[in-house]
């Protein structure tokens, strides 16, 4: 029996594990059985929470289609507030290791003995296009176009552990994320594929997003595409530095700290439920 909890962050849901003390060898075969909506648990991702050498815990995050992801913005928070509500850890201030970002610095909001808001240290974006990767050898890549049956779309390149371009449109509430998002997903531009972020800026701290990403199709939020547009954002010179991000599921705050160059994001984590399943 595996014991779980359905967790999500912003609608972003994953199936959290605590206790192995490595990645199992089927997970990438656990993570598409259980992820399935329909014959499975459901949810966007199954996440491991495991021993750290370097931080008080490791995070590694399986897509639902089996495929491995560096870093999820979501589902640090989730394990966060995993690990202090179940009382694994009894500090407000902790570490958790990705193997996209290697050791985050998190900091827990804490009412009633529960987590309520977690903000985290997302790292130093990475712009050198060659490194986030794509095939564009700029530093940064800013409103670089790339075209897809026939439609050109322009595109920033941020790396936050993993890889995202942003694309600036009318409308991303209503932009057809379906019709585009895989397409530009396997675009050969993007060596390791792509997370896709269609955002609308709607004020110099608000920006509206969507989001298709890689492995996993389109989900409610996606934390490190919230930094990635905010970033983005600001290098196209249409944000300040701050700004609320407004995904399908909710809004994260994310900052990019001028001084020290790191991202922070800022937003909730929920459980669903508890769970004990036969694998």
């Amino acid at each position: 029996m595996m014991e779980f909890t359905k967790m999500h962050g912003l609608g972003n849901d994953f199936v959290v594990v605590y206790g192995e003390r490595e990645l199992p060898s089927d997970a990438s075969e656990l993570a598409v059985k259980l992820c399935n909506r329909f014959f499975g648990i459901g949810a966007d991702g199954l996440v491991y929470i495991l021993p750290s050498a370097k931080a008080d815990f490791m995070m590694r995050i399986m897509n639902s289609d089996g495929s491995e992801a560096e870093q999820c913005g979501n589902a640090i928070r989730c394990v966060a507030k995993y690990v202090y509500d179940h009382g694994h850890i009894d500090r407000e201030e902790i570490t958790i290791e990705t193997i996209g970002a290697g050791v985050q610095q998190v900091r827990l909001t804490v009412q009633d003995g529960q987590v309520s808001s977690v903000r985290v240290d997302m790292g130093e974006p990475v712009l050198n296009g060659l490194s986030v990767p794509t095939l564009v050898d700029l530093n940064p890549v800013v409103n670089h176009p790339v075209e897809v049956d026939g439609r050109e779309f322009r595109f920033t390149a941020v790396s936050m552990g993993n890889p995202h371009c942003v694309i600036y449109v009318d409308d991303a509430v209503n932009f057809d994320l379906g019709v585009w998002g895989p397409k530009l997903e396997v675009h050969p531009l993007f060596p390791r594929k792509i997370n896709v972020e269609f955002a609308t800026v709607n004020s110099r701290g608000q920006v509206d997003m969507r989001v298709w990403e890689r492995g996993a199709g389109p989900t409610l939020a996606c934390g490190t595409g919230a930094c990635a547009t905010l970033v983005s954002s600001v290098l196209n010179g249409a944000t300040d530095r701050s700004a609320t991000i407004s995904l399908k599921g909710g809004d994260l705050f994310i900052e990019w700290d001028e001084l020290d160059n790191r991202v922070y994001m800022t937003g909730p984590a929920e459980v669903v439920y508890k769970g004990k399943l036969a694998i």
